[in-house]
């Protein structure tokens, strides 16, 4: 199955944020209370304003994790400039304006599947190999052993494989 831009609906809206917390050096999993749940699949991203009215384009980022019940999402980010800097500094309560979900998503199909991501790819992966319904091998590259969402990846396939640039795992 497919799911497409047409059968999604993108909602621009002040999300509550629920948890913040450094995964990795440089990197953070931030988890939103918004309506974009509703109507996110795997392989969509949603954009997120800044606060600081002198940034005006919105920084996209991909979503990590979806869950319709509790209406949330998440999205693990690198801090790369001052726009993911101002975000990491958001904690619980806070309010984050953000539009999604954008993008048209993954194909949800085959009973054997390979799910691959690299840096900061890593992410979207996630709720992708939690959605297909056949066997998962998700193979995953990172720079060096501070890794990231490897529990998570243990959890929903089948099997985890692990590169580094530096060859410190796998």
């Amino acid at each position: 199955r497919f799911l497409g831009v047409m059968e999604s609906m993108k909602v621009k809206e002040k999300a509550q944020v629920l948890e913040q917390m450094k995964v990795a050096e440089g990197v953070y999993s931030l988890k939103l209370k918004t309506t974009a749940a509703e109507y996110a699949i795997p392989g969509q991203f949603i954009s997120i304003y800044s606060n600081n009215g002198s940034k005006l384009l919105p920084r996209p980022i991909s979503i990590c994790e979806i869950d319709k019940n509790a209406g949330t999402l998440r999205v693990v980010y690198r801090v790369v400039g001052e726009g993911t800097a101002e975000f990491s500094q958001l904690t619980a309560g806070d309010e984050v304006e953000v539009m999604g979900p954008l993008g048209n998503g993954f194909p949800l199909e085959g009973e054997k599947t390979v799910v691959v991501g690299g840096g900061i790819g890593v992410p979207p992966m996630l709720e992708l190999a939690k959605q297909l319904s056949g066997s998962v091998t998700a193979v995953m590259g990172y720079r060096n052993d501070d890794m990231f969402l490897t529990e998570e990846f243990t959890d929903v396939a089948a099997e985890l494989i692990i590169a580094t640039d530096d060859g410190s795992v796998g």
